[in-house]
């Protein structure tokens, strides 16, 4: 099967309809990012565009349900004005705006294609192969076309007993050094949420929660930590962004929306069986990129599917408020192209 989905992809890219943008960023990176021609189209006449990353399709459920999910996320995005921008590299080829055909062959291969953060994008793209993007690789990417709005469920951390293992996701340092705003469910709760704040913090990253004075922990509304900031509409959300934007900050922005009431977990059935998942990734020796996948899988087996079903409902919740946010800075800067031209 993996081969035969490979042979597609190479047919797919070489049919796709694609505008080839060209550029590096300030830190010297360089590379060719092909746009399907609506996320150009929309990119070109400043129209709302939403990216979204890949590896919840490759690592996050099985197939067909990762398929279905990302469809759903990308008509949540569409239902709310804007246009989604799946982003993956395929055959070598960074693709911002994946095609039905290309998001099944990825939903396909799953586990066999590379998880993607900032440190592994030349690699794949120097040996041909396929990445499904982090959220650090996504935002490099979003950036580098020209997209400032990006959505995914929840975003990597500090892991706990972090003070000791270092093992800190590249998120964060991303968060710092990328001008995009990450419009997520707060810090998956299977982190060090306390230690994720304060690194966020000396990364001088702006982190604000939507509609709520806590910081949210992913499958609950409420972490217990204050957030530093608060936003109420996608209107203050759209000026927060266009703010740093205009400064010159240069860094990302981190917007925590809280799960949906309605699917809020039970807080005290997650915990445990995150201690247990937590447990069981030491005995097995799994760390780095690989424990994360481990323990968002091992949880929901010890919830009996809770925990992922909450997870699809904040990531299609995340979705249509970032279309929101996204329609709402279009709106804000056309307001403020008219208000110079007078």
């Amino acid at each position: 099967m993996e081969s035969t989905a490979l042979s597609r992809l190479s047919i797919l890219n070489s049919h796709f309809n694609l505008t080839t943008k060209r550029g590096g960023f300030e830190d010297g990176f360089a590379g060719l990012v092909k746009m399907s021609a609506e996320v150009s189209e929309a990119l070109s006449l400043g129209k709302a565009v939403v990216a979204l990353e890949s590896t919840i399709i490759s690592h996050g459920m099985p197939y067909p349900q990762n398929l279905e999910v990302a469809k759903e996320v990308q008509a949540a995005v569409r239902d709310n004005g804007a246009v989604p921008a799946t982003i993956a590299i395929l055959d070598g080829i960074p693709f911002v705006g994946l095609s039905s055909e290309q998001l099944e062959v990825l939903a396909k291969l799953g586990k066999k294609v590379r998880k993607t953060a900032r440190r592994d994008i030349a690699h794949v793209v120097a040996t041909r192969g396929n990445g499904a993007t982090t959220v650090s690789a996504t935002m490099i990417f979003a950036s580098m076309v020209g997209i400032p709005i990006f959505v995914t469920g929840g975003i990597g951390g500090v892991h706990r007993h972090g003070e000791s293992t270092m093992d800190i996701s590249s998120d964060l340092t991303e968060l710092g050094r990328t001008p995009v705003a990450v419009i997520s469910a707060g810090a998956k709760s299977i982190l060090d949420i306390p230690r994720t704040i304060e690194y966020l913090e000396t990364q001088g990253v702006c982190v604000a929660a939507y509609n709520t004075n806590e910081f949210p922990a992913f499958f609950t509304e409420s972490s217990g930590r204050k957030a530093p900031c608060r936003v109420d509409t996608p209107e203050d959300c759209a000026r927060l962004i266009d703010a740093n934007v205009k400064l010159n900050l240069k860094t990302g922005i981190l917007i925590a929306v809280p799960i949906p009431q309605e699917h809020s977990a039970s807080g005290k059935l997650i915990e445990s069986a995150i201690q247990k998942a937590i447990q069981e990734a030491r005995e097995k020796s799994i760390t780095g990129n690989a424990e994360t996948p481990f323990l968002l899988t091992r949880v929901n087996e010890l919830t009996r599917g809770a925990s992922l079903a909450a997870n699809i409902a904040l990531l299609k919740n995340n979705a249509r408020i970032g279309a929101k946010v996204a329609v709402a800075l279009v709106q804000l800067r056309e307001s403020n192209y008219k208000d110079e031209e007078q």
